[in-house]
């Protein structure tokens, strides 16, 4: 099997154990054989993958998007994942982003000034470094689409 066919079978397998088999067999109303065929690494089930539509059911209760990152990555393409999920839509414009970046930015050099206080960044805490990063970026992100907004 090609590496690319494995380290798809591999996220996808990671998608369906991140729903859980029986939530995944209700979502995409395939039975658990039918589930396992698209992730294993038999010969004989080398040529099966999930169809679009089931992963797109299953990474919308999962987690993460375990096979559209991994497409992404084969690319070489950056996906920027946004784990908010807010109910309701943000009104607060550029001023309130203005205030929540400066408020991620001094929580990203409050974890940062603890984490490097013993001259080593430990896997852990580049981690919590990398969250915090990540909620950064995302308040970069919505203050740029607000800025768009506001030129159209």
């Amino acid at each position: 099997m090609s590496a690319i066919r494995s380290y798809l079978k591999k996220h996808t397998e990671a998608l369906v154990k991140d729903v859980g088999i029986e939530p995944a067999c209700e979502l995409t109303g395939k039975s658990k054989a039918t589930l396992g065929r698209y992730y294993s690494d038999h010969a004989e089930h080398a040529d099966r993958f999930m169809p679009i539509d089931a992963v797109a059911e299953l990474e919308e209760a999962a987690s993460y998007p375990h096979v559209t990152a991994a497409l992404s990555e084969l690319k070489g393409i950056t996906l920027s994942f946004d784990e908010r999920r807010r109910n309701t839509k943000d009104k607060g414009g550029v001023n309130s982003d203005v205030i929540a970046l400066s408020q991620r930015f001094a929580m990203l050099m409050a974890e940062y000034n603890q984490s490097i206080e013993d001259g080593v960044i430990t896997v852990n805490e580049a981690k919590r470094l990398l969250k915090e990063t990540v909620a950064l970026q995302q308040v970069l992100i919505d203050m740029k689409l607000h800025l768009e907004e506001e030129t159209a």
